[in-house]
């Protein structure tokens, strides 16, 4: 009996709150190419937060997580580890020492149980990895490597479909990917139906462009996000 083809993790899977575990059972794993995704995409934009290794490690990490595909780009286009590091200083510093300490024990993991950095590791073997990280087998981490994995899944989604006020969601690549087409504080009829048709053209701006939403909670860096026209 032939073996059937294998096909790459996808976004739908992550989306629909699949697991690794059950999707690395079922599924074959992405090309090198694939995989080597984040070293070949990474920005020159100096991070504020993360060092330079932690970094690169975490843009390999979403990079698994939301990877590109035939429906458009990924964690990485869409800038979610900027999302993630500038959010570092602001909302999220109460997680900074959490990454800090996560992030050298899982490449202190990927080193001691396959010998290489997790950047180097096979497509295969970085599934693998991610999944004993995700079940709680992993070993050496504060708390269970499974709320280490849980942090930066939840973080890796926000900065890929959150607002792009934030700094992640660049070119409104997540909302694209989501069909969705950016807030609306009044919808016409006729543009009612054209958004149950989904024919409804993005607004390409961000809530905060809107005067009835306030930037209080939101903090700006020298370099602002990318908003719409």
């Amino acid at each position: 009996m032939a073996d059937k083809p294998p096909r790459v993790i996808s976004r739908r899977d992550l989306l629909t709150g699949a697991t690794l575990t059950g999707i690395a059972a079922t599924t074959g794993f992405p090309s090198v190419a694939t995989a080597q995704g984040a070293a070949a995409t990474q920005t020159s934009e100096a991070y504020e937060h993360l060092t330079t290794e932690e970094a690169t490690l975490l843009e390999a990490i979403a990079d698994e997580l939301i990877p590109p595909d035939e429906h458009g780009p990924g964690a990485i286009e869409a800038r979610a580890v900027h999302y993630i590091d500038r959010a570092l200083g602001g909302a999220l510093s109460g997680s900074l020492d959490d990454y800090r300490s996560g992030l050298a024990t899982f490449d202190r993991y990927c080193r001691q149980s396959r010998g290489v950095p997790f950047t180097e590791l096979s497509p295969a073997d970085r599934i693998s990895v991610l999944v004993n990280v995700e079940t709680g087998t992993a070993t050496g981490f504060a708390e269970s490597s499974s709320a280490f994995f849980s942090k930066v899944r939840r973080h890796v989604l926000e900065g890929t479909f959150g607002d792009p006020y934030y700094g992640g969601n660049h070119n409104f690549i997540g909302w694209d990917l989501l069909g969705y087409p950016g807030v609306r504080t009044a919808v016409t009829p006729d543009a009612q139906q054209r958004l149950e048709g989904n024919e409804l053209r993005p607004s390409r701006r961000s809530a905060y462009d809107w005067e009835t939403f306030t930037k209080a909670s939101a903090r700006l860096s020298r370099r602002d996000p990318q908003h719409g026209n």
